[in-house]
């Protein structure tokens, strides 16, 4: 007996092979009741009854069971695939956007269900990205701002979604960073603050944020710290005053360094 229990079929029933239409691959052992069966209730079983027969594939296309329809898109050859984008179930859809050309993703660009969308943006060219900037799903957009080419980016800039924005933040044009210095989330303006040079930093210096201050103090030029000697934050206050005295180690000081340690 099969570990799942006896076979059956999507409603439950029973499988008699004596009626199923690919009786005659019984004798050519390429299928396998309760193991390679196409008329199986379980994904797996299909998946492995087209492995053993893809040929067949194209034969299922349009069967009762969502299954094994989504199954047959997967192994069916890609002649075939433009016909199951506009299947009833959704699953079938992914399937078949899991396999289409990229240029024909365009067509579910706009399809009611998040995980299909969210494999149209990981699969459709770059360049025509632009259109998903506003989909309704978080995950679809973050799929979109890491993908989308970086000209089109600055559309993706207010967007509501946190993790949007700092993906956003992290590959967006060096120049237009500073668009982004006074995002009300810390998450984006820290993302902001790892990619802007050094003597950039001095537009943080202020920020709400103590661990935004702390990448500021890690970094800034040594003439910007004197100012963060006095931080609220004892972790930002600390790194100021140790990069401070470092700065002033035999070899390094000067007047100017002197100068401004004396102010610690």
């Amino acid at each position: 007996m099969n570990e799942l229990g006896p076979p059956v079929n999507w409603q439950g029933d029973a499988i008699d092979c004596t009626t199923c239409t690919c009786q005659d691959l019984l004798a050519q052992e390429r299928c396998q009741l309760g193991h390679a069966c196409v008329q199986d209730r379980y994904a797996k079983h299909i998946d492995r009854f087209f492995d053993w027969n893809p040929e067949r594939a194209k034969d299922f296309l349009t069967h009762a069971y969502f299954e094994v329809r989504a199954v047959a898109t997967k192994h069916v050859d890609v002649f075939h695939l433009p016909r199951m984008m506009f299947d009833s179930d959704e699953t079938v859809r992914w399937s078949a956007a899991m396999r289409l050309p990229p240029k024909q993703l365009v067509t579910l660009m706009a399809d009611p269900h998040r995980e299909v969308r969210i494999r149209v943006a990981a699969r459709l060219e770059p360049q025509y990205l632009g259109a998903m900037v506003n989909d309704a799903d978080y995950y679809v957009r973050q799929t979109v701002a890491r993908r989308i080419t970086q000209n089109l980016l600055p559309l993706m800039m207010r967007d509501k979604d946190v993790e949007v924005r700092c993906v956003v933040a992290r590959r967006i044009d060096a120049y237009r960073l500073k668009s982004m210095l006074h995002d009300k989330d810390p998450a984006v303006r820290q993302e902001v603050a790892k990619r802007l040079q050094d003597a950039q930093l001095q537009w943080l210096a202020d920020d709400p944020d103590w661990r935004i201050r702390y990448e500021v103090a890690s970094r800034i030029p040594e003439s910007y710290l004197v100012s963060l000697l006095q931080d609220e934050d004892a972790e930002v206050r600390e790194i100021a005053r140790s990069r401070l005295a470092a700065a002033t180690q035999p070899g390094r000081a000067n007047g100017s360094n002197e100068a401004i340690f004396s102010l610690v």
